[in-house]
């Protein structure tokens, strides 16, 4: 049981309020900087990307290109960045085994976390989602450990059935996520989801727990006003942001290598206009 003063306390109170009512933006940064940059925004909380931080450190995002102890040490670098609430992007739980879950979920609230999520995708290409009932009881087992830390943190339940292209996705989403709210989840997600009316139908069998969506390009039919009317509490963009940090830096690599000129750098963000924001953190 942690203090009662504890800041960890006072954060994963705030971020499980967030969830509450209304509808908010869980924007995902990959480093210190980012982090702090979202915070300078006026964003409310934060969530950590494994594929952000993979491609940043030059591996693939995969749980053993990225160990246990540097996704641990990742996570709370990020807390620490700022004050807001951070919700861990946790992966599979680091571990097949609800007891493997139950440890590293531990060892995960420890970095200090408002917030994390668990998945059900194995990372095995020939059966990529976990069995339905090892499913439920890793969710089980992770909600489990949260409760025993004595720290309210919001617990996430991913179904992972669009990424991994599962038949009838939506079918295989809406029987996994009631199971995992029924087994202790707080939230629930199935990233890939995109179509209002199956969005809604997720909301509506999950209901009264909150819905998180994945915003993973552009769309000229949701919004964060449109998915608040469709009954998401929560947005996130995952690796996205990451990505069009990629794509700038990408496009503007080319050009020089390509054509040995350096117009690409007019889209460049003023150097005061960072360091000043940095300044101001000191």
């Amino acid at each position: 049981m942690n203090d009662a003063d504890s800041p960890q306390l006072s954060t994963a109170a705030r971020f499980r309020a967030m969830h509450e009512s209304g509808c908010f933006v869980l924007p995902n940064p990959w480093d210190v900087g980012t982090a702090v940059y979202l915070w300078h925004l006026g964003f409310e909380a934060l969530a950590t990307t494994s594929a952000g931080v993979a491609f940043a450190r030059g591996v693939p995002d995969a749980t053993p290109a990225l160990p246990l102890d540097d996704m641990l040490a990742h996570i709370r670098e990020v807390v620490a960045a700022t004050p807001l609430p951070v919700n861990a992007d946790f992966q599979s739980g680091y571990a097949d085994e609800p007891e493997g879950v139950a440890e590293n979920v531990t060892l995960c609230i420890a970095t200090g976390v408002a917030g994390l999520s668990i998945e059900d995708n194995t990372g095995n290409i020939a059966s990529p989602l976990y069995e339905a009932n090892l499913a439920v009881a890793r969710i089980r087992a992770a909600r489990g450990a949260i409760d025993a830390s004595g720290i309210p943190v919001v617990l996430t339940g991913r179904c992972e059935a669009w990424l991994v292209g599962r038949p009838d996705p939506l079918r295989v989403a809406l029987e996994r996520l009631v199971a995992y709210a029924e087994a202790g989840a707080d939230c629930l997600y199935a990233p890939g989801v995109r179509e209002p009316d199956e969005i809604a139908a997720i909301v509506k069998a999950v209901s009264p727990k909150p819905v998180n969506v994945l915003m993973h390009g552009p769309s000229e039919i949701l919004s964060v006003s449109r998915l608040a009317d469709l009954g998401v509490r929560r947005v996130s963009v995952g690796s996205t942001l990451a990505r069009v940090a990629w794509g700038a830096f990408i496009r503007a690599a080319r050009s020089i290598a390509s054509t040995g000129t350096f117009d690409s750098f007019a889209d460049a963000v003023p150097f005061a206009e960072i360091n000043d924001v940095f300044r101001k953190r000191r």
